[in-house]
């Protein structure tokens, strides 16, 4: 019997939001401030869903914790000050959210952002009330920790069994499995479904047509 899921937990980038391109290209730019090798796209975009700090001892582990903070300023200033394009839902990703809310599920955000970059992009876009709570990296620890998935459900009093994370990042997946919840996997972000499926996720969906789609047919 499929599980009734009560919480649909969400990642952020490249999963509800299409700003991939906006991230690598930011952390490329803090690598040239810094004079740091700068790395390529690819492997900028392999490390989306970490927490900053995570991220930039994961692309550059021979930094120490000052070239590391430097790494994380110059990111913070190219993604929010130089790069002005705002990033955007992906389409259909507005109507999903409504429709599973208008179900009476529980939506949350569990995202490898800072809490002040959150709640900018929450008071840019008005997005913020549609989800019950939320959790960052810098507040309850990066993926592939539990610790965002823990709090999130002890918040809303929700069981793990009737818990599903969906994210785009082997990261994401990761989490769900330490933390005992289910994953539901998208491979229009960072990560392909070879890569995903290694963590034995319900699903490996290719557009937010298909996800929208399971979410309708699992969902009561």
């Amino acid at each position: 019997m499929k599980p009734a899921f009560e919480l649909l937990v969400f990642d952020w980038d490249g999963t509800l939001m299409d700003s991939v391109e906006h991230i690598a290209t930011s952390l490329a730019a803090a690598a040239i401030d810094t004079g740091m090798e700068d790395l390529g796209q690819q492997r900028y975009r392999d490390i989306i869903g970490l927490g900053l700090k995570e991220a930039m001892q994961a692309l550059y582990p021979e930094a120490g914790e000052a070239e590391t903070q430097a790494l994380c300023e110059r990111y913070r200033y190219h993604y929010v000050e130089v790069n002005q394009v705002r990033s955007e839902l992906f389409h259909g990703a507005l109507d999903m959210l409504h429709i599973m809310r208008g179900k009476g599920l529980k939506l949350a955000v569990a995202t490898g952002k800072a809490r002040v970059g959150l709640e900018r992009v929450f008071a840019d876009t008005g997005y913020g009330e549609l989800f019950h709570a939320s959790r960052c990296s810098d507040e309850s620890g990066s993926k592939p920790q539990p610790h965002m998935l823990h709090e999130l459900m002890q918040e809303l009093n929700v069981e793990p069994d009737k818990t599903l994370m969906i994210g785009d990042t082997e990261y994401d997946m990761a989490m769900a499995r330490n933390a005992g919840t289910h994953g539901l996997a998208v491979s229009y972000g960072v990560h392909d479904c070879q890569r995903l499926q290694q963590h034995d996720p319900l699903a490996c969906l290719s557009s937010m047509e298909e996800l929208s789609g399971w979410l309708h047919a699992h969902t009561a």
